[in-house]
């Protein structure tokens, strides 16, 4: 059993006494003339408001306000890029806007929006609500293009991933050197670059609000968490570990704190929560935060890529320190299982170099005698999982944890508009927590910025997707 104690949150400062709230930003972004989130739920002045149980509003709809608030942002970051270089905006900053706004469940951004509507945040927070969500949606760009760098992934909601489509415009273009190199370092750089465009909004965000040093507080935090925990991932999966406490601290690290427990903080930081307010959302989101991971691992190796948007088996080719595997093994060793130990421990690596490294294996390493993964093994390896019970034993995992979010949702104190928030954050906990039905969401319903023409750039460029 998960033991979320793990993954214990850390103390908040008490809130500072109340203090008049600030007037709420201005700007069309979320909202119209008349309409708001939703282009039903405004004031008068165009702010969005909460919705209620009489006047509720869906997640599709708040994510289309969260978007409205993105594509401002980055038409401006594009803008300006173009003035510092022409090559530079098209090539990097317009590639990134692309990237952004091409799809997402935008989930990071409803559980702030939620987080600050149960902390019982005052309407006319409510476009700073919607910032700082677009400034999480800003740094799970980052996250994923890193990521993506980081295990040679070449799809991202089924489309190629940022370095693989580099890698393509370099080849096109016939440049010099390494087309490869090339892909991989202009990825690791638009990922620079969504995380200081991320900065911007969240920083310019606190600056304005009453609250503004609290949430200042949780963003540096969870940025943090999000690099500890993608180290750790990667130093698991250099040491093939099979730890299971380790397994779920990497799960609350990499992706629970930062899709779940620290968005619901932001909210409860923004509405200037109590102790007790911010501590249930802390609570619920560290459960709920897990079972999105544990969900994710089940994703990454039986998943179908038309659906998920991204290959399946990469977590068994990488011998990645999921909990899924950590379970497979430990069930394996209890039972004797010494062929299904063999399997699930042996190392997957090529005896190649990494696509995105000249270097090669240096002959004493535990790798060089290693053979990928195809096809027909790793087929082979999510039966030696599905024999272990592991699969069967993460489904009830995930399941257990969101009922216990749930559980900490209800320990909310009492307001008004309660009921109702508490309807759709348990909403968005299960849909975080569920597997995809569907294709991978995509942006097509929101235009990209407008890329930047570059009358000098090679022709094999226009165009700039493969």
């Amino acid at each position: 059993m998960i033991d979320t104690r793990t993954t214990q949150p850390m103390r908040t400062p008490q809130p500072k006494p109340a203090q008049p709230p600030p007037t709420a930003p201005t700007g069309h972004h979320g909202t119209d003339a008349t309409h708001g989130v939703d282009g039903h739920h405004g004031t008068d002045d165009g702010r969005p408001r909460r919705a209620s149980e009489a006047d509720p509003f869906t997640h599709q709809e708040l994510v289309t306000a969260v978007e409205r608030v993105l594509e401002r942002h980055l038409n401006d970051r594009v803008g300006e890029a173009a003035r510092i270089d022409p090559v530079f905006a098209e090539h990097m900053a317009a590639r990134l806007a692309d990237f952004v706004l091409r799809g997402g469940k935008r989930l990071r951004a409803g559980f702030v929006w939620w987080g600050w509507q149960a902390a019982g945040g005052e309407d006319n927070q409510a476009e700073a609500a919607l910032h700082i969500g677009a400034a999480l949606e800003l740094l799970q760009g980052c996250a994923l293009i890193h990521d993506d760098v980081m295990d040679a992934s070449p799809v991202r909601r089924g489309a190629p991933a940022v370095h693989t489509d580099f890698t393509a415009v370099h080849a096109r273009a016939r440049l010099h050197g390494s087309s490869t190199a090339y892909g991989t370092t202009a990825a690791v750089l638009c990922g620079d670059l969504a995380l200081t465009w991320a900065d911007d909004l969240a920083s310019a965000t606190a600056l304005s609000c009453t609250h503004g040093s609290r949430l200042h507080q949780e963003w540096r935090a969870l940025r943090t968490e999000l690099i500890a925990g993608q180290y750790l991932d990667v130093h698991g999966q250099a040491n093939r570990s099979t730890d299971l406490a380790q397994a779920v601290r990497i799960a609350g690290l990499k992706s629970g704190l930062y899709t779940v427990e620290r968005p619901l903080a932001l909210g409860a930081a923004l509405a200037g929560a109590d102790e007790a307010t911010t501590s249930a959302l802390r609570s619920a989101g560290r459960c709920a935060g897990i079972a999105f991971q544990l969900r994710d691992d089940l994703l990454g190796v039986y998943g179908e890529t038309a659906v998920t948007g991204k290959p399946s088996g990469d977590d068994l080719r990488d011998a990645k320190p999921t909990y899924l595997r950590a379970l497979a093994v430990q069930r394996a060793v209890a039972a004797g299982d010494h062929q299904a130990v063999r399997a699930l421990t042996r190392a997957p690596h090529p005896a190649s170099p990494h696509p995105a490294s000249p270097d090669p294996v240096p002959s004493d390493s535990p790798l060089s005698d290693s053979a990928p993964f195809d096809e027909g093994e790793l087929d082979a390896l999510r039966d030696v999982i599905e024999r272990t019970g592991a699969r069967s034993a993460v489904e009830e995992q995930i399941e257990r944890l969101v009922e216990l979010s749930v559980r900490h949702l209800h320990a909310i104190p009492r307001a008004p508009h309660t009921p109702h928030t508490i309807d759709a954050l348990t909403r968005l906990i299960e849909r975080a927590a569920a597997a995809p039905t569907g294709p991978p969401p995509t942006a097509d319903r929101r235009a990209a910025p407008a890329r930047p023409t570059n009358d000098s750039r090679p022709a094999a460029t226009d165009g700039g997707r493969p």
